[in-house]
């Protein structure tokens, strides 16, 4: 006898179709799985007898067949035990084989019969609702799944109260959704002191989603300045929210279903491999860059990572997706990012300061400074350099504008932005190109004056040029004004790359 169930392959944040068909054939006992299954893959066959010995079952003397089918497409993780366990029963006639050909099934099996979590619910649910199929999966992340709006979700806490569901010996009651998080619970802008000029490059960075780094010496605030930015960022979208829930539960980071509506924040230490950093690694997951999706990236200590490592960015910056190619799979992620790095001058960190710099200096600036690639920092919209702070800015009391009232100003911008790409792909003025951006950071003539010759004097590339633009219209969005003006484009220019000081 033959019995089929559906579960699910995941490639990148794609679900694919797969059938477990399960044969049980007369001749000498054996239980082979076969499909391009993984060692997890393989190693289900003794989690499934073990659990099916736990509900007081045994396995018939048979030649058991698993097949995972299409055999071409590979087999990883857990969540395969749960549907190769359904289906042995149903080919055993424990269960009904018609009865699950409505459900697609993940999740992974405990040797006493629990179903345990696994990555990537969320994708199962929505393509179980694509398919107009109900979904049986772990208890653990029914919230989960039910933020797909499937047509039935069943949480499954062990194998015999599933199989009691099936037979409607016990119903088990269908999850809610978990609850969106809202707090953000990070630094607050007022506890930043002075930094003045660095605090408006951040206010501006939030409102358009530039890349931003940030220059200065060590003890300036500037791994204070960025924790800060996801506390002005508008929150998440609902749209978003579930774009974001998505990378988190392929990576298997998403506890309780808790979908969020606060913006990723994520800071890799500067040790970091590229495989940590883009994605990859033996089964291609998400990395820091996909992790932060729609949300910041931060890197301290810019130039201590390695330049391969830093170099792999450029491409994820500027289209906000990565692909991972390797010779088993070509899987792509989401990376829509907001770069903002830190770094100081030089490696002694006290460039300027005669008291405190190096005898190097200012050698030592430009070998530290050229650990990070032309192209790379091309990339980045806003630089600014953040001044050391005094003992004469610490006494002082706390600055009247904190989060709050900067992140407001972010918002409005924001809806702006929102009103005026609502036709068009980009949703910031960061992601705005070609004529969306001709037609809308379009400067007047005294701005686009300035902006030839500083084009000219500064050496711009085209991607320089078009940034300075988008800049230039962030500004502008702050500042409430229709147009793009000579004062919007200066300040914009001010932010660009300067040569390191001599």
């Amino acid at each position: 006898m033959v019995a089929i169930v559906s579960t699910v392959a995941y490639l990148g944040l794609e679900a694919r179709s797969v059938e477990v068909q399960v044969s049980l054939a007369p001749g000498l006992p054996n239980f082979v799985v076969v499909g391009l299954a993984d060692k997890a893959v393989a190693e289900s066959r003794e989690r499934v007898r073990a659990a099916i010995a736990a509900i007081g079952l045994s396995l018939p003397p048979k030649r058991i067949t698993v097949n995972l089918s299409p055999a071409d497409l590979p087999k990883e993780g857990s969540h395969y035990d749960l549907p190769i366990a359904m289906a042995l029963l149903a080919a055993m006639g424990v269960a009904d084989a018609e009865t699950l050909g409505d459900y697609v099934i993940v999740g992974e099996l405990g040797l006493d019969g629990r179903v345990a979590p696994s990555p990537g619910v969320l994708l199962a649910a929505l393509h179980a609702a694509a398919e107009g199929k109900a979904l049986i999966c772990p208890a653990a992340q029914g919230a989960e799944a039910a933020w797909a709006g499937s047509a039935g979700v069943v949480p499954a806490v062990d194998l015999l109260g599933l199989l009691n569901h099936l037979n409607g010996l016990q119903l088990l009651s269908p999850p809610e959704p978990g609850m969106a998080v809202a707090q953000g619970g990070g630094p607050d802008l007022n506890q930043v002191k002075g930094q003045e000029t660095a605090k408006r490059a951040l206010e501006i960075a939030a409102a358009g989603g530039h890349n931003l780094l940030m220059v200065g010496p060590p003890g300036a605030g500037k791994s204070l300045m960025a924790a800060c930015l996801p506390g002005i960022l508008p929150p998440l979208d609902s749209g978003e929210a579930l774009e974001v829930s998505m990378v988190a539960s392929v990576a298997g980071t998403l506890e309780g279903g808790r979908m969020t509506r606060v913006r990723p924040f994520r800071s890799p230490h500067h040790s970091a491999s590229m495989a940590a950093l883009v994605g990859g690694g033996l089964k291609a997951r998400p990395g820091e860059v996909s992790m932060a999706h729609l949300g910041v990236l931060f890197l301290d200590e810019l130039p201590e990572f390695q330049r391969a490592v830093l170099d792999s960015l450029r491409q994820p910056l500027e289209t906000g997706t990565v692909s991972i190619a390797r010779a088993n799979a070509h899987l792509t992620y989401p990376a829509r990012v907001q770069l903002v790095a830190a770094m100081n001058p030089c490696r002694c960190g006290h460039l300027g300061d005669p008291a405190l710099a190096c005898s190097r200096a200012p050698r030592c600036a430009a070998d530290y400074q050229a650990k990070v690639s032309g192209p790379l920092l091309d990339r980045i919209d806003l630089h600014v350099e953040v001044q050391p702070v005094t003992a004469a800015d610490l006494i002082l009391p706390p600055p009247v504008e904190g989060s709050a009232e900067v992140g407001a100003r972010v918002a409005a911008a924001r809806a702006i932005q929102q009103r005026r790409y609502a036709d068009n792909p980009a949703r910031t003025n960061a992601e705005a190109d070609g004529d969306i951006l001709t037609d809308h950071a379009k400067p007047d003539d005294a701005g686009r004056d300035l902006l030839a010759k500083a084009a000219a004097a500064m050496r711009l590339s085209a991607r320089g040029y078009t940034r300075v633009l988008r800049v230039a219209r962030t500004i502008a969005d702050l500042a409430g004004s229709e147009t793009v003006g000579r004062v919007h484009v200066a300040e914009a220019l001010s932010y660009r790359r300067q040569a390191p000081r001599a």
